[in-house]
């Protein structure tokens, strides 16, 4: 059968249906555990195929199916729990309130590293255990110590370890900084832009907008590496016609020589959210290690570099051909153009990345990205401080595939 998403208007979420949860649900208003799974698979079948539904909808059809079934006290009790949502406020270490959001604390449990099902499933269960406690207000410590503790029961110490890792580093203050590399086509900016809204990140900078605002101010004929794309700045180096010289060779000594005069503009970008103590994503094709290595003074900032990669050149090719509904025509057929500059300058990157033990994530799915990403960010956290402090891409090697 085909997934169902139960959709909540009232806070704006929308989750897998369950049996799991309806079962739970069924259970807390009065019933046995193998009549009301089995009340709530038949509900499953005779939603059949519906793509969508909304929490109003899904609660009328199970009342309903509960009236069929003579079971009146139970259907009374069901409705009794869903007359009116309960607000729990969460108190922050800051002593502000705001109200008890599923759609975040689950979104708190997949950045751990939980599947979205899960995750659903253990803030249903969280939610409903402090409604049983008839508590208006929780700490936030403590509303993380109640889901540690149900995390470790269902899905054992791992899990829980690994949510503790990443809740502390948010209760810390500690700024992150995420820097993305890759070549044209790969994702970086659809994959920035996704890892930003997950995890609450509200500043995002590409590289690509440095080299045009520096552009604007430096003439091309005093700077023309600049003024070239990154897999065709070989063209403003001098001594490039010779014959005897390398392509690839070539080609890695103008990505390197454009990819220089950014790294000042970038490090400044960095720097500014460092002050500011505001976590950053920094994505860019002149992302490269000896930029992640000037950022290595930085012990208080979790440094974490990746390299995006798409393996395949005709995905990388339809890719770039897609970008024509993205960006002008001409420059997506310029990139077609340039398509085996583009793709040997991705071995390059690649060949660097594996040589600095920087992460590398195969980008043929963004929920898997999201996770490898997460799963490179939470083993850094899990190395001892002297560690980290050595370097961002200490302990980050991974091939993701």
């Amino acid at each position: 059968m085909a997934k169902i998403l139960v959709i909540d208007s009232e806070r704006g979420t929308q989750v897998p249906f369950l049996r799991g949860i309806l079962t739970r649900s069924l259970q807390d208003a009065g019933m046995a555990f193998e009549e009301a799974y089995g009340q709530a698979s038949e509900i499953r079948r005779e939603l059949g195929e519906t793509a969508t539904i909304t929490t109003r909808e899904l609660r009328t059809t199970v009342l309903r199916r509960l009236r069929r079934s003579r079971r009146r006290e139970v259907a009374q009790r069901y409705r009794a729990r869903f007359g009116a949502t309960a607000a729990v406020l969460v108190e922050s270490k800051h002593g502000h309130q705001r109200a008890f959001s599923r759609a975040y604390h689950q979104g708190r449990l997949e950045s751990s590293g939980l599947q979205s099902e899960q995750a659903a499933a253990l803030t249903h269960e969280v939610y409903h255990r402090l409604l049983g406690r008839r508590e208006s207000h929780i700490d936030s410590r403590d509303l993380d110590v109640l889901t540690q503790e149900l995390l470790e029961q269902e899905q054992g110490g791992a899990a829980a370890r690994r949510y503790r890792l990443w809740t502390d580093f948010l209760h810390s203050g500690r700024p992150l900084i995420l820097l993305i590399g890759g070549t044209a086509g790969c994702g970086k900016s659809t994959t920035a832009t996704a890892i930003a809204n997950r995890l609450d990140i509200v500043r995002t900078q590409s590289t690509d907008m440095l080299r045009e605002v520096m552009r604007v101010m430096i003439p091309e004929r005093l700077l023309p590496v600049l003024h070239k794309s990154s897999f065709d700045a070989w063209t403003a180096l001098p001594g490039h016609e010779e014959p005897s010289a390398d392509p690839d060779v070539l080609l890695a000594d103008g990505y390197r020589a454009q990819a220089q005069v950014l790294a000042l503009s970038g490090e400044a970008v960095v720097q500014r959210a460092l002050r500011e103590r505001v976590s950053l994503i920094l994505e860019g094709v002149h992302m490269q290690p000896a930029f992640y290595e000037s950022l290595s003074t930085y012990a208080d900032a979790l440094v974490v570099p990746i390299m995006l990669a798409v393996l395949h050149r005709e995905e990388l090719r339809k890719r770039i051909r897609g970008r024509g509904w993205d960006v002008p025509e001409r420059r997506a057929k310029r990139y077609l153009e340039h398509f085996d500059d583009i793709w040997r300058l991705q071995a390059f990157l690649l060949t660097e990345a594996d040589r600095q033990h920087v992460a590398i994530i195969e980008n043929n799915d963004q929920e898997h990205v999201f996770q490898a990403v997460m799963r490179i960010i939470i083993d850094l956290l899990e190395q001892p401080s002297p560690e980290r402090a050595a370097g961002p891409t200490a302990g980050a090697v991974s091939l993701e595939s």
